[in-house]
């Protein structure tokens, strides 16, 4: 993605991709990215420093981490990285407390193993839960007051296609998208009066490397024949929606989900 000025009416970029909207809103905003490591979350993190945001992220992934950095080292603002397990709570709320305030948090980090239900356990609901649920919410509750004390933030929580699908061998993490949703609509209301707004992305198949390990070229195909647009979704498309929701621009978008699924049925 280059980074063009303010302004800038360039069709294509140097190369070749469609040059993306700059938002004079996000220059400067400070914005933390949950999984910004790879696959989204890295496509995110790209997408935000070169708005020139102060952009940063947390992981468990730390060569792909420092990967991704040295790849933006020519962005406005480089983006910062930190090792976070975000299933520690104390741990999280430590990282936000030392941080400070945000403007922006996006709450990508999650996890899709497939599983049987005969294979469930107690146990492991608690750790899908934990992995692509729990963090969401105390990662928001954490950022929420330094939000208010800036007046006003956004927060961008990451459904899922998934569980609207019904898609095979996904229960826990079918039930934890479904649960973002409930959440982003609590929590829109909830911190609304403090000028916070909370929206939901629910992506459609995104091709990423990991996603890339579940289907066949076959399986690929068939997900693009069901799609209304015969493309493949990948991060910056995703990245160019979020960028919206967090911007100035979608200052009324608050409450909802917003889908990028090329129209998957």
């Amino acid at each position: 993605m280059k980074n063009l000025p303010p302004g800038a009416t360039a069709a294509n970029d140097a190369a070749g991709h469609a040059a993306s909207a700059i938002y004079p809103s996000l220059a400067g905003k400070r914005v933390v990215i949950t999984g910004g490591g790879s696959g989204i979350g890295a496509g995110l993190v790209e997408a935000f420093a070169r708005q020139g945001a102060e952009t940063i992220f947390v992981d468990l992934l730390e060569q792909e981490s420092a990967a991704l950095i040295a790849r933006l080292a020519d962005a406005t603002v480089k983006p910062v990285f930190h090792r976070l397990d975000l299933t520690d709570i104390p741990a999280l709320e430590k990282f936000f407390g030392a941080l400070g305030g945000i403007d922006v948090l996006v709450n990508n980090a999650g996890n899709d193993d497939r599983h049987a239900l005969k294979d469930i356990t107690p146990a492991y609901w608690d750790e899908r839960m934990a992995v692509n649920l729990r963090h969401m919410l105390f990662a928001a509750k954490a950022a929420a007051a330094g939000m208010k004390q800036r007046g006003g933030g956004a927060i961008i929580n990451f459904g899922s296609i998934s569980w609207h699908l019904g898609l095979p061998d996904l229960v826990l993490y079918e039930t934890a998208k479904a649960g973002i949703e409930g959440m982003t609509r609590a929590l829109a209301r909830e911190l609304g009066p403090d000028n916070i707004r909370v929206t939901a992305v629910i992506p459609g198949n995104v091709k990423t490397p990991r996603q890339m390990k579940w289907y066949t070229p076959e399986g690929e195909a068939d997900i693009v024949d069901k799609q209304c647009l015969k493309a493949r979704i990948t991060p910056n498309h995703v990245a160019s929606l979020v960028l919206f929701l967090a911007s100035d621009d979608g200052r009324m978008c608050t409450g909802h989900g917003y889908w990028i699924d090329a129209g998957w049925d």
